[in-house]
């Protein structure tokens, strides 16, 4: 058993491993239990139902524009990644596969050509993205998945990670500072703040 910690505090749960790379038990201060894993090609339904249930805010702070559902040919590409370029862990609910729903899903893919811009050159990057449904909300889950990416990013001897946030985005772009990202705004995109994180210099978690 391993209670989690992060700067500013504890997070509010317990993590078991469960003897597999990157999958663990998790059981909330409420008692409720749910899995971290990483994600699957079956995932694809479980993904669109539990698009189904975000808010627009929430698909909007993740795609930056509406979206009414997503497409089985969308789902698909978001749940069949390539494991030399891309990882994405899913947090479901602690129930047989076919019935348990996805309530987060924090993801990373390499960009292999580089990102001019962000790396004062053309190193190899990743860009990151996260959702955490309000029914998991508020208990560092957030937080612990993002140090999670930036985990395999560091297996993946990359020299930064990057993510493109709205500015309304409050919480987000309170979580990336607090793990050591830089903030800058996006000069050809207004309304978006791109947060990165250096990860030769040894910052962040």
């Amino acid at each position: 058993m391993s209670p989690g910690h992060g700067r500013g505090g504890s997070y509010r749960f317990e993590r078991f491993p469960l003897g597999r790379p990157w999958c663990e038990a998790i059981r909330l201060d409420d008692g409720r239990g749910l899995l971290i894993r990483p994600i699957e090609p079956a995932d694809a339904e479980r993904l669109r139902a539990s698009f189904r249930e975000l808010t627009p805010d929430e698909i909007r702070f993740r795609f930056f524009h509406p979206i009414k559902e997503l497409s089985p040919e969308f789902a698909k590409s978001l749940s069949t990644l390539d494991p030399a370029r891309a990882f994405a862990l899913v947090v479901t609910e602690a129930r047989p596969p076919a019935e348990a729903r996805i309530g987060a899903v924090a993801r990373a893919a390499i960009d292999e050509e580089g990102t001019p811009g962000l790396l004062d050159g053309t190193g190899r990057s990743a860009e990151f993205a996260l959702t955490v449904g309000r029914e998991i909300g508020g208990v560092g889950l957030g937080r612990y998945l993002l140090t999670r990416i930036i985990e395999w990013c560091r297996k993946k001897r990359l020299e930064a990670v990057y993510g493109r946030v709205m500015v309304e985005n409050e919480r987000m772009l309170s979580l990336a500072r607090q793990l050591g990202f830089d903030c800058l705004e996006e000069p050809d995109a207004p309304g978006l703040v791109r947060v990165r994180l250096g990860l030769a210099s040894g910052r962040g978690p």
